[in-house]
Order: C-alpha cells, then sequence, then structure tokens
C-alpha cells in the first residue's frame, strides 16, 4: 500500500515545481548559454537575438517595491519639506488622547498617518514616542476596536518618531493644538 501512496504523493507534491524556476530564473540563465554556444548561420542575426533576450528576461515592474527595492527609503513617498513640517514643535499642546501600541501599517499608502480607536473622526494630531523623544504631527484615522486596542502608523511617521519598523512601540497620541 505504501508503494502506491508514496510516489502518489511524491507526485502530488513536485506538480507545481515547474514555476520554481521561474521564481528563481532558471529557464532563461540556463537556456542562453546553450543559444550562444551554438553556430549561427546569419551572422546579422545573432546581435538582435542577443539584444531581445535580456529584455525577456528581466520582469515587468508593476509596483514600487519590485523597482526601487523594499527600503524603508524607497517606500517613503514624503518630501524633505512635509517631513520638516511635521516634525516641528507645535505652537500649542492639544488634548492627550492616551497611549498605544503601534505597528506598521500599510507601506505603499502614503502620508503621515495612525489609524488608532482612540478617536471617532478624522482630525489631525500628534503622535510622541517617549523613548526617543521625537514626535510627529500626523493624520488620526479611526479604526474600529476598543481603546485599549494598537493602532496602525504609516511608514513615514514611524520613521520621523524614530520608532523601529519591525518592532510594536508604545507611543503617546494628542490632538493636534
Amino acid at each position: 500500500m505504501t508503494r502506491i501512496i508514496l510516489p502518489l504523493f511524491i507526485v502530488a507534491a513536485t506538480a507545481g515545481c515547474s514555476t520554481l524556476s521561474d521564481r528563481f530564473g532558471m529557464d532563461a540563465s540556463q537556456s542562453e548559454p546553450a543559444a550562444a554556444s551554438a553556430p549561427t548561420e546569419a551572422p546579422t542575426e545573432a546581435p538582435a537575438e542577443a539584444a531581445t533576450a535580456p529584455a525577456a528576461a528581466t520582469p515587468p515592474a508593476a509596483s514600487p517595491i519590485a523597482t526601487g527595492g523594499s527600503s524603508a527609503e524607497a517606500l517613503d513617498t514624503t518630501t524633505a519639506a512635509e517631513r520638516e513640517a511635521a516634525s516641528r514643535a507645535p505652537a500649542s499642546t492639544g488634548a492627550a488622547l492616551g497611549t498605544t501600541v503601534v505597528s506598521l501599517g500599510s507601506a505603499t499608502e502614503p502620508g503621515l498617518w495612525l489609524k488608532t480607536p482612540l478617536v471617532d473622526a478624522e482630525q489631525p494630531g500628534r503622535v510622541t514616542n517617549p523613548a526617543t523623544g521625537k514626535s510627529a504631527a500626523v493624520t488620526l484615522i479611526p479604526l474600529e476596536g476598543p481603546a485599549t486596542a494598537g493602532s496602525r502608523m504609516s511608514l513615514p511617521a514611524l520613521r520621523l518618531i524614530g520608532a523601529s519598523l519591525t518592532d510594536l512601540t508604545t507611543v503617546e497620541v494628542s490632538t493636534e493644538g
């Protein structure tokens, strides 16, 4: 019985393995050396084929992650002026809303924002990282859940307050004065 089931399991498990060569780029890179070593009858066609081969191997750019890498700098779409304005100390202090634990929100969603259950309506606010003392002006966006639930913060805002992009950070939230 195991002689039948084991081979069937192996066949089923490796059925999708043909896409692995695509993911690791094995199909294009292994076929090019064989084509390059084969003699050609028309030497004028060889440069044209060589020029199109690298273009076919290059995947199309569909997102900022694919084109610019996955670094925080590549995904941060705020301008230097926006970062400087958000980092300025407020003219007056706003009402303290409380503290919340934040994690990185959608890295592709632009702007300086905090999605938190501490507010009922979208409004300007400020987040402060007590560990670094840095703060940033953000847009406070309501998030469903109890006030003790965590919050999600934009990548540029996390960078401005000196918070880790991979850890959970406790921040103080207030309205903008």
